[in-house]
């Protein structure tokens, strides 16, 4: 991994947050998804198949279901994310390994939080993750204009804000058309997956980031 072999005060890290950082899966993904289909139900009159189809369709084709319904609705993107990403229990449903604060500080070098959710629920996850001074930096959909991932607009605006070299950066997620994207702008590329197999533009895969420093080290040292 190119990334690996630059002076550590020279790596740039840029994480995705849920299922990155903390396994959004199992309560926080089905409770979002719950609330954008109630979402589509009420502003659009549909049934409960006929939301499940619109938010998965526009989730597949554009990275998020907010960037479906910009384009083919003029949906205003403040209203749907403020109603849809509403968890007065988060700090129940956050899961997340306990040694990944230390993890990420061995890294070194920079480090910051590229995330497709609102600015209000990255920074308070960040926070019960005890994350919250980690990162040099934290980017979310306001950032990218409500264009998230993979639109390359959002990492252009946080290259540019750092003026960052694409080299520099290894950029960490659990979605490969993200990963795709960053590939494209010249980052090194680790996807968090337990699949095996190989994937052309990924550059390293990990269970978990809490074993990224350590094969990071084992990288650089070939």
């Amino acid at each position: 991994m190119r990334v690996a072999r630059l002076p550590p005060s020279r790596r740039v890290w840029i994480f995705d947050l849920d299922n990155t950082l903390h396994d959004a899966r199992a309560r926080i993904f089905p409770a979002m998804h719950e609330q954008i289909n109630a979402y589509l139900r009420r502003y659009f009159g549909l049934d409960a198949a006929g939301a499940d189809d619109i938010r998965q369709r526009f989730w597949r084709t554009y990275g998020t279901t907010l960037d479906g319904l910009v384009r083919h609705h003029g949906t205003d993107p403040r209203h749907f994310l403020r109603e849809t990403h509403v968890f007065p229990e988060l700090a129940e449903m956050v899961v997340h390994e306990n040694a990944l604060k230390h993890a990420l500080a061995r890294l070194g070098g920079t480090k910051l939080v590229f995330s497709n959710a609102p600015r209000h629920y990255v920074s308070e996850v960040l926070r019960i993750m005890g994350l919250a001074r980690t990162f040099d930096g934290v980017y979310t959909i306001e950032d990218a204009r409500y264009r998230g991932k993979p639109a390359l607009h959002g990492f252009h605006f946080l290259l540019r804000k750092h003026h960052l070299a694409a080299y520099r950066c290894a950029f960490i997620d659990d979605a490969l058309e993200n990963l795709r994207a960053a590939h494209r702008l010249g980052m090194s590329t680790v996807w968090v997956s337990r699949e095996r197999r190989r994937v052309p533009f990924v550059d390293l895969r990990v269970r978990s980031v809490v074993e990224l420093p350590r094969l990071v080290f084992r990288t650089a040292s070939a």
